[in-house]
């Protein structure tokens, strides 16, 4: 058994432990509900959007994507991995990098290029993929500007024919407790199909201009839109898994330390009993 100095080191050790984790886990939380906030907010308007293209999208004939929705064979293919910049979030990056690397099985033969939105990410996977850039960037003022700037890069990128696929890896946040893995396809934009209920639910609208080039100005907003919506839902995600991982950590800290106490107090007690037995045993000795 330790000795009573070592006990109280250690009990010393993990009670600083404690109050770090609990003061992480206090900023997580006040930072969760900004951001919870935030994508709480922007899910309608993106949905929105989303449904507004596709059915005005479904309703034309022939090809109104123009370069984004161009169907190639695929033989480049560009990931960007949405983590974070700093770690003690549990499973959170974890879980991305581990979707990334199915991903770059999955393309086994073909050009796989890596784009990272976080220092975790990038770290990682600079030793064993191509990363052509790391926007970690971003979360320092992470604002729907800043964001488009990088989908307008990746708009570029793919209308040029740099590559023929674009996908996004990111936490989907559920709760605060839940984050769900997202391999999400950004361009080339998935074909709109006219269905019945689209169909019976349509209006005879008089379009200004033409819907045509109202579905073409609309393309590139909502693309944008949809990478701020993937990374403000990563950015939550973080400081939820965060909030949770300290959570746990405290709560594992204060039980070590209870059982710490309890193993000092029994080497205490001991202790006590021992020098007791040596009083006792040299009183007799000298009794006798």
């Amino acid at each position: 058994m330790a000795n009573l100095k070592e006990i109280r080191n250690r009990i010393a050790s993990v009670s600083s432990t404690m109050q770090i984790t609990s003061a992480m886990k206090m900023v997580s939380a006040a930072k969760l509900k900004k951001a919870q906030d935030a994508i709480t907010a922007m899910r309608p308007y993106s949905e929105k959007l989303t449904e507004l293209l596709q059915n005005l999208s479904a309703t034309l004939e022939g090809d109104t994507g123009g370069a984004f929705a161009e169907q190639r064979e695929v033989n480049k293919v560009l990931l960007v991995v949405v983590t974070s910049n700093r770690g003690l979030c549990g499973a959170f990056n974890a879980n991305v990098l581990k979707q990334t690397k199915n991903l770059i099985n999955q393309y086994a033969g073909k050009t796989v290029d890596v784009l990272t939105i976080g220092k975790k990410g990038n770290d990682a996977l600079q030793k064993s993929c191509n990363i052509i850039a790391n926007q970690s960037s971003l979360f320092d003022d992470l604002t729907f500007e800043n964001v488009a700037e990088v989908a307008q890069t990746l708009m570029d990128k793919f209308a040029a024919g740099e590559y023929d696929k674009i996908e996004l890896v990111y936490n989907h946040f559920k709760n605060a407790a839940t984050q769900i893995v997202m391999a999400e396809q950004f361009l080339p934009l998935v074909p709109a199909q006219a269905t019945e209920e689209v169909n019976s639910n349509s209006t005879d609208y008089i379009f200004e201009p033409s819907k045509e080039e109202i579905v073409l100005s609309l393309i590139p907003l909502s693309l944008k839109t949809q990478l701020y919506k993937a990374v403000r839902d990563s950015f939550a995600s973080e400081h939820g898994a965060r909030m949770t991982a300290m959570h746990k950590a405290t709560d594992n800290a204060t039980e070590l330390r209870n059982q710490l106490k309890l193993t000092y107090n029994k080497a205490r007690q001991a202790a006590i009993t021992g020098e007791i037995l040596e009083i006792v045993g040299g009183a007799e000795a000298l009794n006798n």
